[in-house]
């Protein structure tokens, strides 16, 4: 954070928060609270099948929750394991919320390279709509592919795992998503919409200080700054959320002082939805039944159960 603050004009910043549209930055709030619900549906979509039957309202607070640890917690996914140790009160049961965790944050960082892949491609080209989805379309497919692959022998990893290692439970808890490999693309798909809402987020945002960027700009910018925001060199990614938009807005004529202020309301933003999630944990502090470790999601064959039916 002190070398992005290194060369700002500090009165002119302060001058950008006094003139600061609250109602834009509402409006941002807003969306950002519904992406978060999204996000969370999404990911009791992925649980589910896995053997969590926790009632939708359970994995919204557990996201929250996560937010909130996450606002101090090395880089944006600090929270996650807070998520995967509220979601269960047992050890291989936390294991399994874990996967399923990691299974949701990889359909997320997908979303987000192919929307930013996407955006930067047609900004430089300047290519019109037609072309831009085909462009995502292809990278789209790029992703989805090697998805299915991977979901698809599940098996065949269990198997050459040792038998009875902590490691070939794991695998075999996964079998569910073999037997559903469509679970795991449509949620790679829903995470379109889930980023897309991010950047439409930080879009309002900036028009809270006049900025007027146009959409397919953010699309570009904010899933580069979110995936940067992964790396492990930073809280909750102050520094480089702001860092990374003084970078991005340069070439825009955008000043280091207004990027910054970005960069701050965007984390304002987090912040408060993360004392959302601060608020429920105080008001729930007790974790979600005991997954059944011995049961369900645990059979090391992919046809000892029938697959889930629930959390589309």
């Amino acid at each position: 954070m002190a070398l992005t603050l290194r060369n700002v004009d500090w009165p002119q910043l302060l001058e950008l928060f006094e003139t600061v549209d609250w109602r834009w930055w509402g409006a941002g709030l807003g969306l950002g609270l519904v992406v978060q619900c999204l996000a969370a549906i999404r990911w009791a979509a992925l649980a589910r099948p896995i053997g969590f039957r926790e009632p939708v309202t359970v994995f919204i607070r557990r996201f929250f929750e996560g937010q909130f640890f996450s606002l101090c917690l090395p880089t944006s996914i600090g929270g996650d394991v807070v998520k995967a140790y509220r979601l269960s009160a047992t050890t291989r049961g936390r294991v399994l919320a874990g996967c399923t965790v990691l299974a949701d944050r990889l359909a997320g960082l997908s979303a987000l390279g192919v929307i930013a892949l996407t955006a930067l491609i047609s900004n430089q080209a300047s290519l019109s709509l037609p072309l831009t989805l085909l462009v995502g379309a292809g990278l789209l497919a790029a992703v989805l592919l090697p998805a299915r692959l991977i979901v698809g022998h599940l098996d065949a990893l269990a198997r050459f795992l040792p038998s009875n290692h902590t490691v070939q439970g794991v695998v075999a808890g996964l079998l569910p998503y073999q037997q559903r490999p469509g679970l795991i693309l449509s949620a790679i798909i829903w995470s379109l919409l889930v980023q897309m809402g991010g950047a439409l987020v930080v879009d309002a945002v900036g028009k809270s200080i006049g900025t007027d960027l146009p959409v397919s700009f953010w699309f570009a910018a904010v899933p580069l700054v979110a995936l940067a925001m992964v790396l492990p060199i930073s809280i909750s990614g102050v520094g480089i959320r702001e860092g990374g938009l003084a970078v991005l807005l340069a070439p825009y004529g955008v000043p280091p002082e207004k990027a910054v202020a970005i960069g701050l309301l965007w984390f304002l933003v987090t912040i408060v939805s993360g004392l959302v999630g601060g608020v429920m944990f105080l008001a729930d502090r007790h974790p979600s039944p005991a997954f059944d470790a011995s049961g369900r999601g645990l059979s090391p064959s992919p046809k000892a159960e029938a697959p889930a039916t629930g959390g589309r």
